[in-house]
């Protein structure tokens, strides 16, 4: 589904993108003084893109700037859902679980999320933890942000998180691999006064 979804995403960017090349194309060709193309409203580069006449006609009706408004309002709310649905894809929504009986489970992606993030928090020397889960349900990965403590070594804490975290993930989802993306950070201290 997924798959799908993106790339149901992909050609409609595609289509949006080649229609305002088209027509932004058209426009800047028409305004440099090329000959305007058959299916081109204007004739040529003098003529504005609305006259007068055309601006005013429907301004009296009663219609016509409800209309107008209600569109607009339609359009943003459209660019709004797909805006959410493209950020909210970027998380995996589940990981398919093999439980050796050739049914397998679905384990929600969050609460992996959850787990990592509550176990890599815990390890020595970490002040806080991050995990998200990217990639396909049959094949995850993550990208773990780790906050470490000043007095702690980072080979230390990446070995412990590799060793421990990661690990006790793999085998209780039982993936054979589970790539991860780790960014270390220093935790930074505000400067304490002493008396």
């Amino acid at each position: 589904m997924t798959s799908m979804l993106t790339t149901v995403n992909r050609v409609l960017l595609a289509l949006a993108g080649l229609v305002l090349v088209a027509l932004g194309g058209a426009v800047l060709a028409v305004g440099l003084g090329a000959p305007a193309p058959s299916w081109w409203i204007h004739a040529d580069r003098h003529d504005v893109l609305l006259s007068d006449a055309e601006r005013t006609h429907w301004r009296g009706a009663d219609w016509w700037w409800p209309a107008i408004i209600a569109a607009l309002a339609v359009l943003l709310l459209l660019a709004l859902w797909w805006l959410t649905a493209v950020l909210r894809r970027r998380r995996l929504a589940e990981v398919l679980v093999d439980t050796g009986d050739g049914e397998g489970a679905r384990l929600r992606g969050r609460a992996l999320e959850r787990v990592l993030t509550g176990e890599a928090g815990t390890l020595d020397g970490v002040g806080r933890a991050q995990a998200h889960l990217t990639g396909h349900r049959t094949s995850p990965s993550a990208r773990i942000r780790v906050h470490l403590e000043p007095q702690v070594n980072p080979e230390t804490a990446l070995h412990h998180l590799t060793a421990r975290t990661l690990a006790h993930a793999r085998d209780a989802t039982g993936l054979s691999s589970l790539p991860a993306e780790v960014r270390l950070r220093g935790v930074r201290h505000g400067a304490e006064r002493v008396s």
